[in-house]
């Protein structure tokens, strides 16, 4: 079932668990990049371990943007 664009709109951004003490992580930081990407950093509060991940920007995604271009309005 495809997503609507409400639903992309919606999606939480998911808290990954730490490598280290598997403690649900708190994002710190994001940082829009050219590439319609972002770069997410986590920091464990348990262990101060940090983690970067590069996550598509879903705003930006080729589906939000079909769904954007055939918005019309009612006839």
């Amino acid at each position: 079932m495809p997503l609507s664009l409400t639903d992309v709109l919606l999606i939480p951004i998911e808290r990954p668990r730490c490598g280290r003490c598997r403690t649900r992580m708190n994002l710190s930081s994001i940082v829009p990049r050219p590439d319609h990407c972002e770069k997410r950093t986590f920091e464990c509060p348990n262990c101060d371990f940090i983690e970067t991940r590069m996550v598509s920007d879903s705003v930006k995604s080729k589906e939000v943007t079909r769904l954007a271009e055939n918005i019309r309005p009612p006839a």
